[in-house]
């Protein structure tokens, strides 16, 4: 017994342990894992066969006649293809939105226009009477601006104040049926301003007037304007004060215009500055017209607009020009 145990246990200390040798990783195909082999592949897709050119290619290397032919014009016409043109900065698309700019058919603007002093002209109730005038001891220049204004507006009257102050004249025109008193200023013998007023409540508008030609200061002028009512075109009056003074003007002509007579006297708004010009017209056809200017020409720049009859020590100002307002106008418009 003793034997047997000794020999048992020295074979088991002569015994080694074994490493068990490592699994090698089989290949793919024999596992037989297919799908990931379609995995580990690239995709090939299939793009659009585009046609390009390399850098150096030329027209001219192409042999077919046609072909070359064709792709000479198609590169022609992506030369021709420029940019869109940009908006170009005027002053009128840069200019700043007035915010009293009104809608004519509002509520408010109707019933303001259906009870202001111009209210009963519109109603057809007055017809337009108008004394033209001027400062005292008036030069030739501003006299014949004053007889050529007399035949753009009909039913106007000249007459020279004689040192007479407006304060007198006004009620004297009031007696005699005049609805418009206006009054042509000079400086240096050249017309440099105009008072417009109403008659009888007002308002009294006080312009700057500049540019002014006369009719043989023109070039291609027409002859002498007949003395058929024209007709008035008032443009870009929006704003309130705009509707005020676009009223003014037009009760200055009659209701209905002599169509007979083919004239137009335009009032034209712009950048603050008014001008006026007066054409007759012509239809060449159907769709071709004809104008020719007539005269006299001017520009007007609003400086005050007063409530009531001309009054220079006590009067209300609606609205007057400021200073400051001219420089941001100049600074804005870059006028």
């Amino acid at each position: 017994m003793d034997v047997v145990e000794e020999h048992d246990i020295q074979d088991k200390h002569t015994k080694k342990k074994t490493k068990k040798p490592k699994k090698q990783p089989k290949p793919p195909h024999e596992n037989g894992n297919d799908s990931m082999i379609e995995k580990t592949e690239p995709e090939h897709v299939d793009a659009p066969a585009e046609f390009s050119f390399p850098p150096t290619f030329s027209v001219s290397e192409i042999k077919n006649k046609q072909r070359r032919h064709l792709m000479f014009m198609k590169l022609k016409q992506e030369k021709r293809k420029a940019p869109p043109k940009e908006v170009p900065k005027t002053i009128e698309n840069q200019r700043v939105y007035d915010e009293t700019t009104v809608n004519p058919e509002d509520e408010e603007v109707a019933f303001d226009e259906g009870t202001d002093e111009f209210s009963a002209y519109f109603n057809r109730l007055t017809n337009p009477k108008v004394l033209i005038t001027t400062s005292d001891r008036p030069r030739g220049r501003t006299v014949r601006f004053c007889n050529q204004l007399a035949t753009v507006i009909p039913d106007a009257h000249v007459y020279y104040r004689r040192g007479l102050a407006l304060k007198k004249v006004i009620p004297q025109c009031i007696a005699r049926g005049f609805t418009y008193l206006m009054v042509i200023n000079e400086d240096r013998k050249v017309p440099n301003g105009m008072v417009l007023c109403h008659l009888p409540d007002g308002p009294t508008a006080h312009f700057k007037v500049s540019s002014v030609r006369l009719r043989k200061e023109m070039k291609r002028r027409g002859k002498d304007p007949t003395e058929h009512s024209p007709e008035v075109i008032l443009n870009n009056f929006t704003t309130r004060l705009g509707h005020s003074m676009g009223r003014l003007f037009a009760a200055l002509f009659p209701h209905d215009p002599q169509f007979v007579g083919r004239q137009v006297a335009t009032f034209h708004n712009q950048r603050d500055f008014i001008f006026f010009r007066f054409h007759r017209y012509i239809f060449k056809n159907e769709k071709r017209v004809g104008i020719q200017e007539l005269g006299p020409r001017f520009t007007l720049k609003l400086r005050s607009l007063q409530k009531g009859t001309f009054d220079s020590k006590f009067g209300e100002y609606e609205w007057v020009l400021k200073r400051h307002e001219n420089d941001v106008c100049r600074r804005r418009f870059n006028l």
